[in-house]
């Protein structure tokens, strides 16, 4: 169960499109404004009127790509937009960056409490761009032969625990994968590259475990890299932690790793580590159907 050369080029175009697109060309819609800012809506970069141009832009973004990746663009389309976004998961200053100027323990916790809601703005956005990845699909059915298989529906119980196993899963994994120096119970502000490794690994593993095991689709970790954070700080986060951490370490240590990932960096990369684990499951559960071919 190879990919073909033609597939990959189909892969090659979609990505291409969400780089160029919302990695290259929006960059200017969400820039900080100070040299080492962070994506962020709650940093102020982000206007509602930048917003809304956003999402015209992703939901083109989306529809542009499946229309390049014909016939596969329902497939293939949805990853446009998250390779977009993930540019700026990369150009982003760090959370470190923010906590610098933010030093009192009162400003840390409001950038907690905020980033836990931000992520939605960021899963918004991408859905907004698999809305455009839908609307090539049905202008591409209009004159394609076949039909393809469709996905059999998830039941309200499954789907629920394939969210909650999502959530756990990752979050889990990513204080594994991004750990740098730690002292205490606080660690050390991951490096990007780290960052992007634990992520990736992380989702893929729990979009694997859930399409195995529940035979669940990807959206359900792609939903639940709006809600590791807040399951983090909501559990792992309190304000005797912070003074302690205010009073006795620099901004570099976080109280936790997945504290230390930035919204935009949790959706982009878990949309894209969800989307290769799932694929990645669906082709381990060909070769246990077929092992010979």
């Amino acid at each position: 169960m190879e990919l073909s050369w033609f597939t990959k080029l189909k892969i090659t175009a979609a990505v291409t499109a969400g780089v160029v697109v919302i990695g290259l060309l929006a960059w200017p819609l969400v820039a900080p404004p100070e040299p080492f800012g962070v994506v962020s809506v709650f940093a102020g970069g982000i206007s509602f009127n930048h917003a809304l141009a956003l999402a015209g832009l992703a939901f083109l973004t989306g529809l542009l790509a499946c229309l390049l990746s014909w016939p596969y663009g329902r497939q293939i389309g949805m990853l446009a937009v998250p390779a977009g976004l993930a540019v700026w998961a990369v150009r982003s200053g760090s959370m470190t960056n923010l906590v610098s100027l933010n030093a009192a323990a009162s400003r840390r916790q409001a950038i907690f409490t905020a980033f836990e809601w931000e992520p939605l703005f960021w899963l918004a956005i991408v859905a907004v761009g698999f809305l455009g990845t839908l609307l090539g699909y049905k202008i591409q059915s209009k004159f394609a032969s076949h039909k393809e298989e469709q996905d059999s529906k998830t039941g309200i119980l499954i789907a629920a625990v394939a969210l909650v196993s999502s959530v756990l899963i990752a979050q889990f994994c990513i204080k594994i994968l991004a750990q740098d120096v730690r002292i205490d119970s606080f660690v050390a502000q991951p490096l990007v590259g780290q960052i992007v490794f634990a992520v990736l690994v992380s989702f893929g593993l729990a979009a694997f475990i859930v399409k195995v095991f529940l035979n669940a689709g990807y959206l359900w970790p792609i939903i639940a890299s709006a809600f590791v954070t807040f399951f983090v700080s909501t559990v792992y986060v309190n304000q005797e932690m912070l003074q302690r951490l205010v009073q006795h370490y620099p901004p570099v240590f976080s109280p936790n790793a997945v504290i230390a990932i930035l919204p935009v960096q949790m959706v982009a990369l878990g949309t894209l580590g969800s989307i290769a684990g799932y694929w990645m499951a669906v082709r381990y559960s060909y070769w246990r159907q077929h092992p010979m071919q």
